[in-house]
């Protein structure tokens, strides 16, 4: 018998009323102890004489946040897999097989083997409330719907919409989910109970009664590619899709595109079957194991504040944004667009204007894509204000300066601002490679200044690095730490030092790649190696067009001169220098760029502006390229981490490089991958490298001692 007190009937007269609410718990979710309770639950209904069934939550803006993950990272082997689902479909089938209808009435997020669960009642009545959506995001965990979920909803709402859902990890709103047949009605959150008493009503009345929802293709052209045949033309094209944005990496979407096809038209017990083996293959993989722990990294954030002590951040109403321009915009876009009022300061009206136009053509995109509404478009962009004075900054509680990266410019404009601000207010830098120590200096009052650097560009990147100079202090870290996930970003607390942390550890790799040309590699492949065969969303060269061939050499030159010699820089860096090529910003660099900024193809007069023979031989292999760009990131990552100590934790050090750099996240992080490649192998290759070609390879003692005594990062 079960312990677990989730689920309780609650009479109705003629029908019952199943409340879920997990105690100690925040979301509802269904663990093993739970899904033992829903079978009691549910033989229990079977043999009562209700007329119907509603299933409501009791939990604050969440149905049922889905199963529970840790059993899902807990599994093995496929047999214990293979029995875990078994019961859980011996479940979801007895529910959707009860003899009276059943009525789900989803307020908040119903995800997961919560949505699954929703696909086996009769009917699902939504809400309306933004906190509302309906998905399966099982793949972004290494997984797919394996509780039926790739089974009912094709049969629900078509194969086409499905596959949507089930490949990308999709969530949708009510009003969405009501278009796709999902749910049965979307209605304001206010009138959910009343609803569901008419729903009662007509079933007790026998308008409505139990039924099995099957989809029905509106339109020719849907009816076409439903049809037996036109499905293979859904499933070529669905195909293509995955493996151009997973590259192969992700087994899951593949497999369950796999289940779909093969179980839709089967009977339930043969579908099941055809779902559980190919759960039960994806389940066990590295790959599910190592998005799964990138998932608790994320929820680890959502808990943290950012400093050791109990100290609370502070309240934030108004925003300051010295420095418009486009990071200047992006950030006072990206406060708006969270509701905070936000002022932008610049010493022309030019420059604000760039500022204005850089958020209003982020909110320009998503109003033609219909994601906000023209209301929502405007009411965002009157959330900025701007001007060339210092007019509202006394009631500023965080200004974050985006100037130029200048020290000497930086330190006037922070000492010009903290005579115009409250005693209180905290300053954010926004700096990618100068020290907020040094910057301090120009602050009456270090404790209250901070670094802030987000990434460019802000809309689309999701890593917000918190960095504490010498003598900021807890308040000001937590309340930064606060203000950017408040800002939707995740962020990392790291200590001031060269390049901080993601710049560090990305220098590294990117310097590599000039060696690697000068060894003979032609840009294509190089770039190709590092994201088709090792995953990263882009190679070496692409980004260092993306970067600036001239802020690349740069801050390469500034590591040189922080971190000593075993920071080597190439011979073509200074070739590079002496050309006019910038990389995507005037679209010439490695690659040639169209009118949009998009690259079209490697740019083949690079090698005859670097004074190197256009005729590639390609002759290092895959693994060498590899090797040379990851071990030297993992080799200063070791060096940071504990050395350092720049960041506290490995579990930081590889959030940072997946939400910063776009480090593969099914390989877990930079440091679970050094673990799975194993830390002796990689002091070998590197000492075998250090030989061959230079001190940038010698291991660190950090990471040797780590071989010596068979340690790990985790």
């Amino acid at each position: 018998m079960s312990t677990i007190n989730a689920l309780k009937i609650i009479d109705k007269g003629d029908y019952a009323l199943v409340e879920f609410d997990l105690k100690g718990e925040k979301v509802n979710k269904l663990s093993g102890p739970v899904m033992e309770q829903l079978r009691q639950v549910t033989d229990e209904l079977k043999k009562s004489n209700y007329k119907a069934v509603v299933l409501k939550s009791k939990k604050n803006k969440i149905f049922i946040a889905g199963a529970d993950i840790e059993e899902i990272q807990g599994i093995k082997d496929k047999t214990e897999c293979k029995d875990l689902l078994i019961s859980a479909h011996n479940i979801f089938n007895a529910w959707e097989d009860l003899p009276m209808p059943t009525i789900a009435a989803i307020d908040g997020a119903c995800l997961g083997g919560g949505c699954e669960w929703a696909l086996a009642f009769d009917y699902r009545i939504a809400t309306l409330d933004k906190s509302t959506r309906i998905g399966l995001p099982e793949v972004k965990l290494g997984i797919f719907p394996g509780f039926g979920g790739c089974i009912r909803l094709p049969r629900m709402i078509g194969i086409q919409a499905a596959l949507d859902i089930i490949l990308a990890g999709k969530s949708v709103v009510a009003k969405k989910a009501a278009k796709l047949g999902l749910v049965d009605e979307a209605v304001p959150k206010e009138i959910l109970d009343q609803r569901v008493e008419l729903f009662i009503k007509d079933i007790t009345m026998g308008k409505k009664s139990k039924r099995q929802k099957k989809f029905k293709p509106r339109g020719k052209m849907a009816a076409v590619l439903e049809s037996f045949l036109g499905r293979g033309v859904v499933f070529s094209q669905a195909k293509k899709m995955v493996l151009k944005q997973s590259k192969g990496f992700y087994p899951a979407p593949l497999k369950a595109l796999d289940v779909v096809k093969k179980a839709f038209g089967q009977s339930r017990a043969k579908a099941q079957e055809i779902e559980m083996n190919a759960f039960c293959e994806v389940a066990v993989t590295d790959v599910s194991k190592n998005l799964i722990n990138v998932f608790y990294l994320l929820e680890a954030v959502k808990k943290k504040t950012g400093v050791s002590s109990d100290i609370k951040p502070k309240k934030i109403s108004h925003l300051g944004v010295l420095g418009a321009g486009v990071m200047g915009g992006g950030i006072a876009q990206l406060a708006a667009d969270k509701n905070f009022p936000v002022r932008m300061k610049d010493i022309s009206n030019e420059a604000l204007a760039i500022g204005y136009k850089q958020a209003s053509d982020i909110w320009s995109k998503k109003l033609k894509r219909r994601r906000i509404t023209k209301h929502d478009y405007q009411k965002k962009m009157s959330l900025i204000g701007s001007g060339l004075d210092y007019s509202g900054f006394k009631k500023m509680d965080v200004v974050i300066e985006a100037v130029v990266e200048d020290m000497k410019i930086k330190k006037l404009v922070i000492a010009d601002t903290v005579k115009n601000c409250k005693d209180d207010a905290i300053i954010a830098t926004n700096t990618s490679s100068l020290s907020v120590t040094e910057m301090s200096e120009a602050h009456p009052k270090p404790e209250n200044f901070v670094g802030m650097h987000f990434f460019n560009p802000v809309h689309m990147m999701p890593l917000v690095e918190v960095i504490r100079g010498a003598k900021t202090s807890d308040e000001a870290t937590a309340t930064i730490f606060d203000l950017s996930k408040k800002m939707g970003k995740t962020p990392v607390v790291v200590k001031d030092g060269p390049g901080f942390l993601v710049n560090r550890l990305l220098l590294p790799w990117m310097s590599e790649a000039l060696f690697l040309l000068e060894d003979g590699m032609s840009i294509k492949t190089l770039d190709r190696f590092f994201t088709h065969k090792f995953g990263m969303p882009m190679g070496p060269c692409r980004l260092l067009d993306e970067v600036g061939l001239d802020t690349s050499i740069k801050v390469l030159k500034i590591f040189q001169n922080s971190l000593g010699e075993r920071i080597q820089v190439s011979a073509l860096a200074d070739k590079i220098k002496s050309t006019d090529r910038l990389g995507k910003k005037n679209s010439k660099g490695f690659y040639k760029y169209d009118e949009r900024g998009k690259d079209i193809e490697a740019d083949e007069s690079m090698y005859k502006d670097l004074g190197i023979s256009s005729s590639r031989s390609d002759s290092l292999s895959q693994e060498e390229c590899i090797e040379r760009g990851i071990y030297q990131m993992i080799n200063e990552a070791a060096r940071a981490l504990i050395e350092d100590k720049i960041v506290e934790t490995a579990g930081e050090l590889d959030l940072a490089m997946i939400m910063g750099t776009g480090f593969p996240p099914f390989r877990g992080g930079l440091l679970r991958y050094a673990d799975q490649v194993g830390i002796k192998k990689i002091v070998e290759s590197l000492d075998g490298y250090h030989k061959k070609l230079g001190i940038r390879f010698e291991p660190s003692q950090a990471l040797r001692d780590m071989a010596a005594n068979d340690k790990t990062f985790y």
